[in-house]
């Protein structure tokens, strides 16, 4: 019965009965036949059939609810029988985009691998958009994203931490013995940058217009693909830029960089811990450890601000 419950979830999702078959190594006959037999088993029929592909009739829309959550029970069984038979070891399926899986993770992994080490994770760094279709499709169990949050009905959305972003220079710079800039000084300068559409580019773009500044202002000189490049460029002088003061906390300690606070009004963003709406009840007691933790403020504070060999301290 699990397979028919496959197929029909598949032929609902992609509405091509062609494209279902390729995608499950299937004939279209038994594709076909197999979503007939669940037609005749409940007495109805849940898909219009056109030309153009199937769509889900009412009584399909129901049935696919129903199916969703029966194949998210049955999976949840198979990954703890699965964790049992490795001797009891837990597994987290994670997703974070590039700032959290850079600057974020690895000292919250490192915090959990040393009080909890029976969690294994699994963990995929990718933009917003891919870590939120994954949670959708229940291929990752928790994703943490920065900034904007796509709206749709099966994601659940909660914000676990408010970054702020800051001008940052080298501490060679002129403006390095100041504390804070005006937005009016920014056009001033060459200004480093992520790429168009990033996340970190949109929100600064957002906040700036937010708060009277046209973006198109800015004498960008450089677009990067990577926070890591960034710094690297504006480490050699090559320009300023507006990024996360998570990503820079060493280098400013370091006196490598400095951090200005802007002005005219602090800008942050949200980061958000994203998971499917429709698997609330098959979440395991790992899964709800992480999510617990990153809801701790005080002690996600302890653990974003210690260096990997002092987590061992953190109570």
């Amino acid at each position: 019965m699990e397979q028919h419950f496959l197929v029909f979830k598949e032929v609902a999702e992609t509405k091509n009965i062609t494209l279902s078959a390729k995608k499950l190594h299937m004939s279209q006959p038994s594709i076909s036949l197999q979503i007939q037999n669940l037609e005749n088993q409940y007495g109805a029929r849940f898909f219009d059939r056109t030309n153009k592909g199937v769509t889900l009739m009412k009584e399909g829309e129901i049935f696919y609810t129903h199916v969703r959550s029966v194949l998210d029970i049955l999976l949840n069984a198979k990954e703890q029988i699965a964790a049992l038979a490795k001797g009891r070891r837990g597994l987290i399926y994670l997703g974070a985009t590039l700032t959290i899986g850079e600057y974020i993770l690895p000292n919250i992994l490192a915090y959990l691998y040393r009080n909890h080490p029976d969690v294994d994770f699994k963990v995929k760094i990718a933009n917003t958009d891919s870590i939120s279709q994954d949670v959708l499709e229940k291929k990752i169990h928790i994703g943490l994203i920065e900034g904007p949050v796509p709206r749709h009905k099966d994601l659940n959305v909660e914000k676990f931490w408010e970054d702020e972003l800051v001008v940052v220079l080298p501490y060679f710079h002129p403006w390095a013995s100041r504390e804070s800039i005006t937005l009016a000084e920014l056009p001033h300068e060459r200004l480093v940058t992520r790429e168009d559409g990033s996340g970190t580019r949109r929100v600064m773009e957002m906040a700036l217009k937010e708060r009277g500044l046209d973006p198109d202002q800015l004498n960008i000189s450089m677009e990067l693909g990577s926070t890591q490049a960034i710094k690297e460029v504006v480490a050699a002088g090559l320009g300023i830029t507006i990024i996360s003061s998570l990503t820079v906390r060493r280098e400013c300690d370091q006196k490598i960089f400095k951090s200005l606070k802007i002005q005219d009004a602090p800008v942050y963003r949200p980061l958000s811990i994203l998971t499917n709406a429709q698997a609330q009840t098959t979440q395991t007691k790992d899964e709800r450890l992480l999510i617990d933790l990153l809801h701790d403020h005080r002690l996600l504070t302890n653990i974003l601000s210690r260096d990997y060999n002092e987590l061992d301290a953190i109570e």
